[in-house]
C-alpha cells in the first residue's frame, strides 16, 4: 500500500510538472492580444475631392436704368419669363419728352436761320452781278470818253476847237475813271456781302448739327424711359416698386436680374490650394444640395479660375462645374456639396486605412518606428520624374512644343516637392498622383490613353508608390507582416497596388482591446461589415 500510494504521489507530481511546464513554455499564446480583422476584398474605388459652393445660373443679366425718374409701370415680377426686347418696366417720360419738344423747336429754327442764310446769299449774288454789270458798263464809258478826248486834243493842237471843248472831253473821261472805281468798289462790296452770307449760311448749317444732336440725345433719353429685356430669360430678381425714384448718376441703378437659361447651370465650388492641383477640366462631379438631400446631380468641371480668395490666410480658388437643370430644381443661391472626382479604379484589391494604421504592440517595442515602410528606397528605381525616363516619357507621347514644356515643368515641381517631403512615403504618393493628374490635363484623349498604358506598366516608368506593412493573423502565432504598396484612398479604403494579400484574406484593423469610442471615432476604423472580427 505505501508503495503503490508512492507511485500515485509520484505521478502527481510529474502531472503537475508537465502542465506547469506546458503553461511556461505557451505563455506568449495564453497571453495572446484578440485582435480586430477585416477581409481584403475587389471592388471599385474613387478618390474625390469635396468642396462647398453656390448654384448660379451661367449667364446673369443685371438690367439697369441709364436716366433718371420715377417708375410708372412695371410690366414683369419674380420669375416672370421675358423675351429679348420685352418691354419690362416704363419710367415717367413727361419731361424727357418735353426735352424732345424743346430740341425739336430748336432744329426747326436752325433751320429757318438756314433758309435766312440761303435767301441772304441770293441778294448777295444778285447785287454782286449788278456790280460787274456796272464795273463794264463804266469800262465802256471810259473807253468811248478817252476816244473822245484823244479827238479834240488832236483838234485842239490844230486850232480846230475851242479850248472849251477840250476841257469838257477831259472832264467827260476824269467823270467815267471815277465811274469805273466806284463800280470796282461797289464790284468788291457784293462780294463781301456774298461770302459773309456764306458764312453765315454755314454756321447756321452747324447750329442745326448741334440742335440736331441735341434731339438725337433727349430722344434718347426719351426712349431710355422704356426698360426692356436684354436677353432671353426669366426674371430671377426685381429691386423697384412703382413710384419710386431712381437715380443714374455714376453707376446705373440696377432694376432687374435676369437669368439667361435656368435649365443650364454652374456650381462655383470653393476648393482650398492643397486639393487644386489634383482638379483638371473634364473632370466628373456629383454634388447635392439641402432642397433635395435625396437626389444627386451631375456635372462636369470647366473651368479652373486662376483668382485666389483668401479668407482669414485661407486660401481657396473658384472651380466651375457645369450641369444640367431641365427640370429646374436648382434654383440660384442653393448652397452645393460637391465632391470631385479626380481618379478611379475598377476590380483593384482594397483594404479598410484601418489596417494601414495599425501595429501590434511587440513591434512598436522591437523597432520603435512608426508604421509606414522605407517607400523611398524601394521606389527610387521607378521615379518617372528621372531625367532618363522623362525623356522616354515626353518620346513616347509624341508632345508639341508648349506640352512638353508644360510637363517638364510639373516633372521640376514634382521632383522639388518629392525632394521636400523627406521619404514620407504617404506624402511622395500623394506628390505623385497629383503630378499624373496636371500632366493628364494637358493632353488630348489619345495622348490621355498611351499615358494611362504608360502609367501602368511596370519597371522604372511606373510612378512610385508609398510602401506599408500591414499586419495578418497567424493561428497560434503572433501576426505577420506583409509589405504592400498602395494607390488611391477615397478616406475609407485603399487601394492595394502590390504585395503577398489575396482576395478575401484576413488583415488586422485593431486590437480588440481598442476602446468603442475610439473605434467610432476614427473613419476607417470600422467600415460597415468589417467589425467585430476575431
Amino acid at each position: 500500500m505505501k508503495k503503490k500510494s508512492l507511485y500515485w504521489i509520484l505521478g502527481g507530481l510529474l502531472f503537475a510538472a508537465t502542465a506547469a511546464g506546458y503553461t511556461y513554455l505557451n505563455r506568449d499564446i495564453s497571453n495572446a492580444v484578440p485582435y480586430r480583422t477585416a477581409r481584403v476584398e475587389r471592388g471599385s474605388i474613387s478618390s474625390q475631392i469635396t468642396a462647398n459652393g453656390t448654384v448660379n445660373p451661367v449667364i446673369t443679366v443685371l438690367v439697369g436704368s441709364q436716366v433718371s425718374g420715377t417708375i410708372q409701370n412695371l410690366y414683369v415680377d419674380y420669375n416672370s419669363p421675358v423675351k429679348k426686347g420685352q418691354l419690362i418696366a416704363q419710367i415717367d417720360p413727361a419731361t424727357f419728352q418735353a426735352q424732345v419738344s424743346q430740341s425739336s423747336a430748336k432744329v426747326q429754327n436752325a433751320r429757318a436761320s438756314i433758309l435766312n442764310a440761303e435767301a441772304d446769299i441770293g441778294t448777295a449774288r444778285s447785287n454782286l452781278d449788278v456790280s460787274k454789270a456796272n464795273v463794264v458798263k463804266a469800262r465802256v464809258a471810259v473807253t468811248d470818253t478817252r476816244r473822245n478826248l484823244d479827238r479834240n486834243l488832236e483838234l485842239f493842237s490844230k486850232n480846230l476847237i475851242a479850248a472849251s471843248e477840250k476841257d469838257a472831253a477831259q472832264t467827260a473821261y476824269d467823270s467815267a475813271l471815277a465811274q469805273l472805281e466806284a463800280a470796282h468798289a461797289q464790284q468788291k462790296s457784293s462780294e463781301a456781302q456774298v461770302e459773309s452770307s456764306k458764312a453765315r449760311l454755314s454756321s447756321a448749317r452747324a447750329a442745326l448739327k448741334q440742335v440736331e444732336a441735341e434731339l438725337e440725345i433727349t430722344q434718347l433719353n426719351l426712349n431710355h424711359t422704356r426698360i426692356t429685356a436684354p436677353v432671353n430669360g426669366t426674371v430671377i430678381s426685381r429691386d423697384v416698386d412703382v413710384g419710386q425714384t431712381v437715380a443714374a448718376s455714376l453707376q446705373a441703378p440696377t432694376l432687374f436680374t435676369i437669368a439667361q437659361d435656368l435649365t443650364d447651370m454652374q456650381v462655383e465650388a470653393n476648393v482650398s490650394e492643397a486639393d487644386i492641383g489634383r482638379v483638371a477640366v473634364n473632370q466628373e462631379t456629383t454634388f447635392s444640395v439641402d432642397a433635395f438631400p435625396q437626389i444627386i446631380f451631375r456635372g462636369r468641371v470647366t473651368d479652373i479660375r486662376n483668382s485666389p480668395i483668401t479668407v482669414q490666410n485661407v486660401v481657396s480658388y473658384i472651380v466651375v462645374i457645369r450641369v444640367k437643370n431641365p427640370e429646374l430644381k436648382l434654383r440660384p443661391g442653393m448652397t452645393a456639396n460637391a465632391s470631385i472626382l479626380v481618379a478611379h479604379r475598377e476590380e483593384i484589391l482594397k483594404i479598410p486605412n484601418a489596417a494601414l494604421r495599425f501595429r501590434p504592440e511587440f513591434a512598436k517595442r522591437e523597432t520603435g518606428t512608426g508604421q509606414k515602410g522605407s517607400a523611398t528606397t524601394s521606389s527610387a528605381k521607378s521615379d518617372s520624374s528621372s531625367p532618363r525616363n522623362r525623356e522616354k516619357l515626353l518620346a513616347e507621347l509624341n508632345l508639341t512644343s508648349d506640352q512638353r514644356e508644360a510637363v517638364s515643368r510639373i516633372f521640376r515641381e514634382t521632383r522639388s516637392l518629392v525632394d521636400a517631403a523627406g521619404g514620407d512615403p504617404e506624402k511622395t504618393g500623394k506628390i505623385r498622383e497629383d503630378s499624373r493628374i496636371k500632366v493628364r490635363a494637358l493632353l488630348n484623349e489619345e495622348q490621355q490613353q498611351q499615358y494611362d498604358q504608360i502609367s501602368r506598366q511596370p519597371g522604372e516608368r511606373q510612378a512610385p508608390a508609398p510602401v506599408y506593412k500591414v499586419w495578418v493573423p497567424v493561428p497560434q502565432q503572433q501576426p505577420a507582416p506583409v509589405d504592400i504598396t498602395t494607390g488611391i484612398s477615397d478616406g475609407v479604403f485603399t487601394e492595394v497596388l502590390s504585395g503577398d494579400l489575396k482576395e478575401g484574406q484576413e488583415v488586422i484593423v485593431a486590437a480588440a482591446g481598442s476602446s468603442a469610442k475610439n473605434a467610432k471615432n476614427s473613419p476607417a476604423s470600422g467600415p460597415p461589415g468589417f467589425g467585430g472580427r476575431r
